[in-house]
């Protein structure tokens, strides 16, 4: 069972939106005009099947696709969003008109496709943080328009959700500190951010040093971005902050790892004691699953 935030994103009225747009771009103003050469009378079942081991996503997405195309057609799934797939598993059937399933075909395809496979690589980076405390986030860098299913993806992937937007997180990056002097000007950026977003925004700050993690954490921002320290320098940055807060009695930021980090270093990473590793290449360059539809057409009595 997906977790609820996940459930709430696919009820996003965005995601409404995005199909409405993907089968006005697809059908024009003529429809699908190739499939006007099967018989109007020519019935079909179909099966949606993996090709690849992967994670599912984007099954209720799809099975929306198919009833805007044409509502008396038969969706019916073999597995739920999240599920692990085995290569040859059917995801889901199809049967009714031949015509409308040719109709919907690519675009279903499309968002399994590409939805199972930032849910895929998810997976991954996930498995290889087992046993160790730290989660799997994504970030903002998502194809526009797709937030809300590349997040939602991401979270059927076992990853969890940075920041939808700009609107529900502060997050004081290096441009910002660049505007206050760098570094140094970190409890001030913190401070001024606790006075001017919405009372109980989170409030995050991204720093590349040790001493600038120790100067967040005095100034108890909630989340303290590491960006691009390496292995060693994580290491050395969370026991520090670690230290820092139990002799001044202060409430430890959570600590997040970024930059560059991928399948080859994230166990590594994981292991220094970071609590979130974010990867922008969960969703920026997640692979397409292999994913296809058979058809055989239903003999006529």
């Amino acid at each position: 069972m997906l977790h609820y935030k996940a459930q709430q994103l696919i009820r996003d009225p965005s995601v409404d939106q995005i199909i409405r747009i993907a089968l006005e771009e697809d059908f024009g103003n003529h429809g699908d005009v190739t499939a006007r050469i099967t018989p109007e009378d020519c019935r079909a079942n179909a099966v949606i099947v993996a090709r690849e081991d992967g994670i599912v996503s984007g099954i209720l997405i799809a099975k929306e696709v198919f009833r805007r195309v044409d509502g008396s057609l038969k969706f019916s799934p073999n597995v739920d969003d999240g599920d692990r797939l085995k290569k040859g598993d059917v995801i889901a059937s199809v049967s009714g008109w031949a015509r409308s399933i040719l109709a919907g075909e690519r675009l279903a395809l499309n968002f399994l496709q590409r939805l199972s496979g930032i849910a895929t690589l998810t997976m991954r980076f996930v498995d290889l943080c087992e046993g160790t405390s730290a989660e799997i986030l994504d970030t903002r860098k998502t194809t526009p328009g797709w937030r809300v299913l590349s997040k939602y993806a991401v979270a059927c992937g076992g990853g969890t959700n940075h920041r939808m937007g700009l609107y529900d997180q502060v997050l004081i990056k290096d441009n910002h500190l660049a505007l206050m002097g760098g570094e140094v000007g970190v409890q001030e950026a913190v401070k001024l951010a606790r006075e001017k977003a919405p009372k109980g925004t989170l409030v995050e700050i991204e720093v590349t040093t040790l001493e600038g993690a120790l100067s967040a954490t005095d100034a108890q921002a909630d989340i303290v971005l590491l960006d691009n320290m390496g292995v060693e320098g994580l290491t050395k940055t969370v026991q520090a902050v670690e230290e820092k807060c139990k002799k001044d009695g202060l409430k430890k930021p959570a600590l997040e790892a970024s930059g560059g980090i991928n399948l080859d270093t994230v166990a590594n990473v994981a292991k220094t004691g970071v609590d979130r590793i974010s990867v922008g290449a969960l969703t920026h360059s997640a692979r397409a699953m292999d994913i296809a539809l058979d058809m055989d057409v239903i003999p006529q009595d």
